[in-house]
């Protein structure tokens, strides 16, 4: 692949000498190999094979299969020159029923999956839960349900022991306002619940489930580096008037609030009270109640980083005909993008200047940002993406400005290292820096891809490294 001398963030130099610059996958999305090596059935199993569920009925029963081809892909990234990972264990392919001992099987692949990357000098970061809740939890009530919480932690208290000679860095839960509320809520991804009653339970057994599960891993390992996920989003008034800042700050508690308070701050903001209160969060924790004693003491078990996913900026306007009363736009309109999200870097530096400033002073990792475009393959065999260099550049330009004012910020993983099962979307939505036929399977490093190799070399030779 060229070199190519493009546009480089001029904040660069901001950036710390060990920066950590990787990409990011979740094991539905890419793993295939759904019926092998023991895996259980998990919700996404269920809903992807639901009918209507997903765009043309498209499942991750095969997705990438990496879990035969992995071996490659690692050999890829490493000619790539992207020195972290942060990749995902399947809950179902460890623990099949959510219960119980490990699966072999699963250890084994997951073993070897980690040492091929240690042999290429890939560092990787482990996320114990991204979305696969094993269908035997959720036939038990799923995340509404306490249980799940303690079976969450006990499983990732197992999970540290088979692979604490192995990982270091691990991630609890991914956006659990994601397996919260667009499960449970607006039912467009697993479960597909649409009760907000459902939804607020889950969010707070989530956190709870991430506490516990804190607590359970550093008793066996008390040496590694955990954090939780979060996705972050830049919620601005559709205008000066009253009702429009008032739906704002009721956006910023449903998306923001709602998680950053508990983990970092120990307690539920009053407006995340004042949106949730008539859906069961009750504001004096109680026996029986959903918030009980000592829940929030544990769901802020001090943790040792931010782990921050960005991609919205949005714009509230009051609406009485609209779903909680707010009518969301996004904050410009994207012709690139053919999702329609925003390029808007500077709402991730307001993000990190908020999070340093009001939540946490604890390092900072960027774990989840990109763009979906519709890429293709050109006459010449090349995946031209120009879009997406544009928009990483101001997206990591943005990160060394808040770096350059004092925010702790220690590393950045590109969404997502290849194309891959867009959850509902399907295979709709390409965000990879490496293009997926997925016919073929075969593998195409997009302009991109070289794009960011670039930029990472002279990152590395800035630092002295």
């Amino acid at each position: 692949m060229p070199r190519h001398s493009v546009i480089r963030p001029v904040t660069l130099k901001n950036l710390r000498s060990d920066f950590v610059w990787g990409t990011a996958t979740a094991a539905y999305q890419i793993e295939g190999g759904a019926r092998e090596g023991g895996r259980g059935v998990s919700i996404w199993d269920t809903f992807a094979h639901t009918e209507g569920k997903t765009r043309n009925g498209d499942t991750g029963d095969i997705a990438c299969d990496h879990y035969h081809r992995w071996a490659g892909d690692l050999d890829l990234m490493q000619s790539l020159g992207f020195p972290a990972y942060r990749l995902n264990f399947s809950w179902v392919r460890l623990q099949p029923t959510g219960r119980g001992e490990l699966n072999a099987e699963g250890i084994e692949f997951y073993r070897n999956l980690i040492q091929g990357c240690l042999d290429r000098g890939i560092r990787p970061f482990v996320t114990l839960y991204h979305w696969d809740l094993p269908q035997t939890l959720q036939d038990e009530g799923g995340w509404p349900a306490r249980s799940t919480a303690q079976a969450f932690a006990d499983y990732s208290a197992l999970v540290v022991a088979a692979f604490k000679d192995l990982v270091h860095d691990w991630i609890t839960i991914n956006e659990a306002w994601c397996v919260a509320f667009l499960g449970h809520s607006w039912g467009v991804q697993a479960p597909g619940f649409t009760n907000d009653r459902l939804a607020i339970r889950a969010m707070h057994h989530v956190l709870l489930g991430h506490g516990l599960a804190v607590k359970a891993m550093r008793a066996v390992d008390p040496t590694l580096r955990v954090g939780i996920t979060n996705i972050l989003s830049r919620a601005q008034a559709y205008s000066q008037s009253a009702a429009d800042l008032e739906v704002t700050e009721q956006l910023d508690a449903r998306m923001n609030q709602i998680t950053m308070a508990p983990v970092y701050l120990g307690a539920y903001s009053e407006s995340t009270f004042k949106v949730f209160g008539e859906f069961g969060l009750n504001r004096e924790p109680a026996a029986g109640e959903l918030v009980q004693p000592g829940d929030l003491e544990v769901i802020s078990t001090p943790t040792d980083f931010v782990g921050v996913n960005h991609y919205h900026s949005m714009l509230a306007q009051a609406d009485a005909s609209e779903p909680g009363g707010i009518k969301i736009h996004q904050a410009q309109p994207n012709h690139q993008s053919n999702w329609g999200w925003p390029n808007t870097p500077d709402a991730l530096y307001e993000i990190l200047k908020r999070v340093s400033a009001e939540y946490s002073s604890l390092p900072i990792y960027i774990t989840e940002n990109g763009i979906t475009l519709d890429d293709y393959v050109d006459p010449n065999g090349e995946v031209s993406d120009p879009d997406r260099i544009d928009y990483l550049n101001g997206y990591i330009n943005a990160i060394g400005r808040a770096a350059g004012e004092g925010v702790d910020v220690r590393g950045y993983f590109a969404w997502s290292f290849m194309d891959n099962f867009e959850w509902a979307e399907g295979y709709s939505k390409r965000f990879g820096l490496v293009y997926i036929d997925f016919a073929t399977q075969k593998r195409i490093p997009k302009r991109s891809a070289g794009w960011y190799r670039d930029l990472i070399q002279e990152h590395k030779k800035k630092a002295g490294k």
